[in-house]
């Protein structure tokens, strides 16, 4: 079969074998796997590079990187050499600008945090961030955060359509966590949607884990939100 790329698999698992694992169980189904921070110490990059070299998948390193310009500069200059196909950093405008830099000469796309999805605007009170509607600070990270070079911006599904909308996002790519399909559980995601509802949106990717590594059968899972995908080209 054809995997649909649109969909990215989240490996949010403990360690490099159960990412293995999982991926094996789901076979040709998926084309395309994230992982996160949570693998780091568990030989997640070495799992990515495995995927990526000898598994044929893309694969988006989820690092989430933020520190002072030259520190993040170094750390997306030694990903980057793995050739992966996504990388995250906080959308602050001097984190992008770094690992802009830092990745020059590489395929990497870098993609950047604006507001996380598990927060709402308690959480954000209680973090200090400025008063005002989550997704118009949404909207004004992502501005900020394509003006300083990223290829692409992490976002709510919720607020997708209006970073599409953008003139900074015109051939910039939106990617969405909190995608959840019909009928699966929340979890600690707050702002989610479906994977149809987040493409029509304006999404180019849609990033689902726990409804995926939770089921009995992740293969069929995945199958199931792949053809959710193919049913909304058809309308």
């Amino acid at each position: 079969m054809t995997a649909d790329d649109r969909l990215i698999v989240a490996l949010d698992v403990p360690n490099a074998l159960a990412g293995l694992e999982l991926a094996e169980k789901i076979g040709d189904a998926a084309s395309f796997y994230k992982i996160g921070l949570g693998m780091l110490t568990g030989g997640g990059l070495a799992l990515a590079n495995e995927l990526k070299q000898e598994h044929g998948k893309r694969v988006f390193l989820d690092m989430k990187l933020f520190d002072i310009g030259a520190t993040v500069e170094a750390a997306v200059r030694g990903l980057a050499q793995f050739d992966l196909d996504f990388l995250t950093v906080h959308g602050d405008p001097q984190v992008v600008r770094a690992a802009a830099e830092g990745r020059k000469g590489r395929a990497t796309k870098i993609l950047a945090v604006t507001v996380l999805t598990s927060l709402d605007r308690a959480d954000l009170d209680n973090n200090l961030i400025v008063p005002g509607d989550i997704r118009e600070i949404t909207l004004e990270r992502a501005a900020r955060a394509l003006e300083a070079g990223a290829d692409g911006v992490i976002a709510s599904p919720q607020e997708a359509a209006l970073i599409r909308a953008l003139p900074e996002a015109a051939g910039k790519l939106i990617v969405t966590p909190g995608v959840r399909p019909t009928g699966a559980e929340l979890g600690d995601q707050k702002r989610i949607a479906t994977p149809a509802q987040a493409i029509a949106d304006g999404a180019d990717h849609i990033v689902v884990g726990r409804p995926v590594w939770k089921a009995e059968d992740p293969r069929k899972a995945v199958e199931a939100i792949s053809a959710e995908l193919a049913a909304l080209l058809k309308r």
